[in-house]
C-alpha cells in the first residue's frame, strides 16, 4: 500500500502547495488518490497554521477530507511537537470526537505507551512510529507490537546508509520478539526515495509526499504530492514487475 503524507511539520514557505487549511488538504487528497495513493497520513493544524491535536482542528481537517475521498484511510500525526507535555497530549486525544481511521504514535516519545492503549480503546488503528532502537524496545516491551495497525519503519538519520542500519537493528528487535504487524518503510529529504526502493524491494508498505521530500529522485523540486505520489506509484510497479 502506497500512503501519501501530505504536511508534516513543515511550513509553508518551503513549499508553495504545502497543505494547511482543511480545504487545502482536501484538495490534496483527491489529487494524491487519483495519482495511486491508498491511504493518507496527515498532521492536523491550528487557525494559526501550526501543528494541532485540539478536537476542533482535527475534526475540522477529517471532515473535510471524508467528503473529498470517501472510504479512503485516513490517518493523524499524534506528535509531541504541538503538544510536548505527555498528559496534555493524551487529553487532547481524548477529547477527540470525530475519530481518524488510524494515528501514528512515536515510541521514542514519552506517554506512547499509554497513548497508543487509548487509541486502541477508542477503536482508531495504531502506527507505531519507530525511529531508533530504543522506540522498537518500547514497543516490544508494552506487549502492544502484535495490536498495531502496523509498524512504521522511519528512522531518523541522515544518509541512507546510516537509515538502513537502523532499519535492520528494527526488524532484529521485531523479529526476536515475534512482532509480525505490517511493516511500513519510508525516509525522509535525502533517504526518502532509496528506503522507497528498499520498501519496495522487500515488499513492505511505504509511503511519500511533501512531510517526506521536497524532491523528486533526480534532484528537481516537486510540484506537490501528487508529482510525488506518481513518480513513486511508478516506482513500485516497476518493482513488482521485477519479483
Amino acid at each position: 500500500m502506497l500512503h501519501a503524507a501530505l504536511n508534516g511539520a513543515r511550513h509553508r514557505a518551503e513549499h508553495p502547495s504545502l497543505p494547511v487549511t482543511p480545504a487545502e488538504l482536501a484538495a490534496a487528497a483527491v489529487e494524491v488518490i487519483g495519482a495511486g495513493a491508498r491511504a493518507i497520513h496527515f498532521h492536523a493544524r491550528g487557525p494559526d497554521g501550526g501543528e494541532s491535536l485540539a478536537a476542533d482542528d482535527v475534526a475540522l481537517a477529517l471532515g473535510a477530507l471524508r467528503h473529498a475521498v470517501p472510504g479512503t484511510p485516513l490517518g493523524v500525526s499524534t506528535g509531541a511537537r504541538s503538544t510536548p507535555d505527555a498528559s496534555r497530549r493524551l487529553g487532547a486525544v481524548e477529547a477527540w470526537a470525530i475519530l481518524p481511521d488510524f494515528a501514528s504514535v512515536n515510541f521514542d516519545e514519552a506517554g506512547a505507551v499509554a497513548l497508543a492503549q487509548l487509541l486502541r480503546s477508542r477503536g482508531v488503528g495504531v502506527e507505531a512510529g519507530l525511529a531508533n532502537r530504543h522506540a522498537a524496545e518500547r514497543l516490544v516491551d508494552s506487549g502492544l507490537g502484535a495490536q498495531c495497525l502496523r509498524v512504521l519503519l522511519e528512522p531518523d538519520d541522515p544518509e541512507a546508509a546510516g537509515a538502513l542500519q537502523t532499519v535492520a537493528q528494527l526488524e532484529a528487535v521485531l523479529d526476536r520478539a515475534g512482532v509480525r504487524s505490517p511493516r511500513l518503510m519510508h525516509g525522509t529529504d535525502q533517504t526518502a526515495w532509496r528506503l522507497l526502493a528498499e520498501a519496495a524491494a522487500r515488499g513492505y508498505d511505504t509511503r511519500v509526499g511533501l512531510e517526506d521530500t521536497l524532491t523528486l529522485p533526480d534532484g528537481r523540486p516537486t510540484s506537490g504530492n501528487a508529482a510525488l505520489v506518481a513518480e513513486a506509484r511508478r516506482r513500485l510497479r516497476e518493482a513488482a514487475a521485477r519479483r
